[in-house]
């Protein structure tokens, strides 16, 4: 799934008309931690199944 620029600007316009602009610092970061915590699982899931297979 690509997105274009003009689904790239209609979606952060949507966010900002949605939680306005103080808010979007606390979203991105907000989703920058779930991002990392998501990566983490993921090598950690990674890591046990190959000591296991």
């Amino acid at each position: 799934m690509h997105l274009g620029v003009q689904e790239l600007l209609l979606i952060f316009l949507t966010i900002l008309l949605l939680f306005g602009a103080k808010k979007i610092p606390d979203i991105a970061k907000g989703l920058g931690q779930a991002f990392k915590e998501f990566k983490k699982a993921k090598q950690d899931v990674n890591e046990t199944l190959s000591k296991t297979l």
